[in-house]
């Protein structure tokens, strides 16, 4: 190959050849000699000129002669320049990719390499980057391209291929044939860059899952199961950034039965997201403790949100299931609204009340109810389940409402189903939290183990007597056994006697037995919360919650929504079916 004639099909490079022929005769046409190349040669340094002009400078260190012209670009062959390149450098030519021509570097990098043989046979190392196919599509299309970081196999070197076509005229038969069409293929070593972006990766991921992780600590690690409702959520990182969300939910079990349902969404990504987030969340699970209804538990965060960080917008939505109701009673901050399907499968939206998000203040929550019969299910979640962009939030919670429709199964499936159906995968772009619980329909041998049983009490003399004998005969006919019945007597007797004493109209004693516990519970009109307290011995009256608290295993009370109070105790069973499994993800 003849490299030096291939030159002059390079863009340019006829041009600059003709400017040298043109500048040459323009020199001999005035008698003007071309600045020798001073290769070892000396000459006579010209003497200063008349008017006082400094000298032509010579050459360092010899003071004989001026300085050596530097060689041009187009003075050099391609073979010279491609030859110094510290780049691989290989041209190829022909239908079949017949190696001409490779560079030292080349050389040095894959090992000597003989021209004139197909590259699939001669260039094999082509082959294991994936080049061949390359090379075809340059030569068919007669456009450059370019494959970022190919690495050999085995661990090798990686690289950056760049394929130019080339066009040269035949040697011999070039009249006949006309111009030949080549490949120049070069190779710069970038595994240092590549092995620095692996490192970078492989640092983000460790972020990430550390990130993930700390997240994920801020959740419930396992969710509490309550015995009427099963249960279910899934948090799904968005992104990939190492940025972590302020997405989180909880299931606090109340007592009595009854159980409080919580999720909310702290705007914006990082560490302080999270921690308001874990604040908010640990802050939820103490106000839950003292059993106030949805609205008073949200005053009470609205206010304490403000304190943590005024500048974080955080929304939330608090809920209270009770059984003996049927009912979720609720008090959204600015959140999306709880979606509910009954038995039948029609799907509804949970109406307002709703306020502004957490730490506005001057606004007063209120409270509102929504059924959650046997066969129900009900959906909380946050924004980045719904919420696209370009699209109307509420044609996201439309489509989860008919993805909702169609769902069936345990509350982890359903889950994973609503998930699916939104579009949330590994590449979404926002944090998603989700919380699925079912009241379910209970028929057969599981009913028998769910009972409840009311009285009125009227007062006067006979109300305590006969409660006595109505909560005797109650839990006789649910067959439990004579120890228990005797503590539920006494207790019933005991709560009973407070609430006659210290309580108002209307009066109700209410006993419920699920799978796993008795729950007694007396009703009055009177909004006073009993208090334990240490009676002395002289004592006539005093004694009656503290035997409560000492016979139990675990009591409480709260402010009923409609005005009065519930004093309540509750009972493990023994010997009873063991407590279900989370159903959780």
């Amino acid at each position: 190959m003849n490299f030096t004639r291939w030159s002059a099909r390079f863009p340019g490079t006829q041009r600059r050849a003709a400017a040298r022929t043109e500048h040459a005769a323009a020199q001999a046409k005035r008698g003007e000699g071309s600045v020798p190349a001073a290769r070892g040669a000396a000459t006579h340094a010209p003497a200063p000129p008349s008017d006082g002009t400094p000298a032509e400078p010579t050459v360092s260190g010899t003071g004989t002669g001026p300085l050596p012209a530097a060689p041009a670009l187009d003075e050099l062959s391609v073979r010279e320049v491609l030859g110094l390149l510290p780049a691989l450098v290989a041209f190829v030519h022909g239908p079949d990719h017949r190696v001409a021509y490779v560079n030292d570097a080349y050389v040095a990098g894959f090992g000597p390499r003989v021209p004139g043989g197909p590259a699939h046979q001669a260039l094999p190392e082509l082959g294991d980057l994936g080049l061949l196919p390359l090379l075809d599509q340059v030569q068919r299309s007669g456009k450059p391209r370019t494959a970022k970081n190919r690495t050999a196999p085995g661990g090798g070197n990686s690289y950056t291929v760049t394929c130019t076509p080339v066009e040269f005229p035949q040697t011999d038969t070039a009249s006949a044939q006309g111009p030949h069409t080549g490949v120049l293929i070069h190779l710069a070593d970038v595994t240092d860059h590549a092995e620095a972006a692996e490192r970078l990766r492989a640092s983000e991921r460790r972020q990430r899952e550390a990130a993930v992780t700390l997240q994920r600590s801020l959740l419930p690690q396992e969710l509490e199961q309550p015995d009427d409702l099963r249960i279910a959520a899934t948090y799904q990182p968005g992104g990939t950034e190492a940025a972590v969300g302020g997405d989180w939910y909880d299931v606090i079990t109340l007592g009595a039965g009854r159980t409080a349902l919580v999720i909310g969404d702290v705007m914006g990504r990082g560490v302080r997201a999270a921690a308001v987030m874990g604040q908010l969340r640990t802050a939820v699970r103490a106000y839950a403790r003292l059993d106030l209804p949805p609205h008073e538990v949200l005053q009470l965060l609205d206010g304490l949100a403000a304190e943590i960080d005024a500048s974080q917008i955080a929304t939330c939505v608090y809920a209270v299931h009770d059984p003996n109701e049927g009912l979720l009673a609720y008090a959204s901050a600015g959140h999306l609204p709880i979606l509910v399907r009954d038995e039948h499968g029609t799907v509804r939206r949970a109406a307002d009340p709703t306020g502004p998000p957490l730490g506005t203040g001057g606004w007063l929550h209120t409270s509102g109810t929504i059924a959650l019969g046997p066969g129900s299910t009900a959906v909380l979640y946050t924004d980045g389940l719904v919420e696209r962009r370009g699209e109307d939030i509420d044609e996201g919670v439309a489509a989860l409402e008919r993805a909702l429709a169609g769902a069936q199964g345990t509350p982890s499936v359903i889950c994973d189903r609503l998930m699916r159906a939104l579009g949330v995968d590994a590449d979404h772009d926002d944090d998603v939290a989700v919380m699925v619980l079912q009241q379910p329909a209970r028929t057969g041998a599981d009913a028998e183990l769910f009972h409840n049983a009311a009285l009125e009490l009227l007062g006067g003399i006979e109300a305590a007597p006969r409660a006595r004998a109505f909560a005797q005969g109650v839990l006789a006919s649910w067959r439990f056994p004579v120890e228990l019945c005797d503590l539920g007597v006494l207790a019933a007797s005991e709560l009973v006697a407070n609430s006659l004493q210290h309580g108002t109209p209307p009066m109700h004693l209410r006993l419920r037995r699920t799978d796993r516990r008795l729950i007694i519970e007396v009703t009055d009109g009177d909004d006073h919360l009993p208090r334990r307290r240490r009676a002395e011995p002289a004592d006539e009256t005093g004694r009656g919650i503290s035997i409560v608290a000492t016979i139990a295993s675990n009591w409480g009370c709260r402010r009923t929504p409609g005005g009065g109070k519930a004093v309540w105790c509750e009972f493990a069973l023994p010997d009873k079916q063991p407590d279900k499994q989370p159903d959780k993800q």
